[in-house]
């Protein structure tokens, strides 16, 4: 019971974990359109508290016909990375490793994996992302499960609340491979980061 109420504390507390509504204009998304040369996937990161192992928060990055992230009730952002209600455009390599360097900190480790899907499967799941609307605050794992659920290759997600559990039934997935990613820098370095980033070609 005590393990529920931490997990339950920190899908509540993390900062990457509001439902603003965002909508970038069509000759931004258009603009910064990139088409990644790997195939097709499907990329689940996960956050995890390094002292608690409570999950924290979960994205969603598509290979589709172009890279986006689905990033729900997420603070992570980017000035020249358009966005419309928690979908990101524009998800270059760079971009990618600026995303898991804001999440992976001293107190947060963060979990890849990626399953190689079919055309079809990943434009139904970039589909399903763009029509989801804007996320509440401590529903990124719930709005992820709700997308994934019924998609065919995907039968192992269950609906749920909590980033670890999702995490869970997307590594029974046939094919799924996975990385464990873990930095030392400090809790408070996100300025820095997104100064950094700002600064670099995409």
């Amino acid at each position: 019971m005590f393990r529920a109420v931490l997990a339950l504390l920190a899908l509540l507390n993390l900062a990457a974990c509001g439902a603003d509504s965002v909508w970038a204009t069509d000759e931004q998304v258009e603009q910064a359109r990139y088409v990644h040369d790997g195939p097709n996937a499907i990329t689940l990161f996960t956050v995890i508290n390094n002292r608690s192992g409570a999950g924290a928060h979960s994205g969603l990055m598509i290979n589709d016909s172009e890279r986006i992230m689905f990033d729900p009730a997420g603070t992570w952002n980017h000035p020249r990375i358009p966005e419309r209600n928690d979908v990101h455009y524009g998800i270059t390599p760079r971009i990618v490793n600026f995303y898991i360097d804001y999440h992976a900190r001293e107190t947060f480790r963060v979990v890849e994996q990626t399953v190689v899907v079919s055309p079809g499967v990943a434009d139904l799941v970039a589909r399903r992302a763009k029509e989801y609307g804007a996320v509440p605050k401590a529903q990124c794992a719930n709005s992820i499960s709700s997308i994934l659920r019924g998609v065919p290759g995907f039968e192992s997600i269950r609906n749920t609340w909590y980033p670890n559990k999702l995490m869970e039934d997307f590594a029974k997935i046939p094919g799924v491979t996975g990385r464990v990613i873990y930095d030392e820098d400090a809790d408070k370095n996100h300025g820095v980061l997104l100064v950094q980033s700002s600064q670099a070609p995409l």
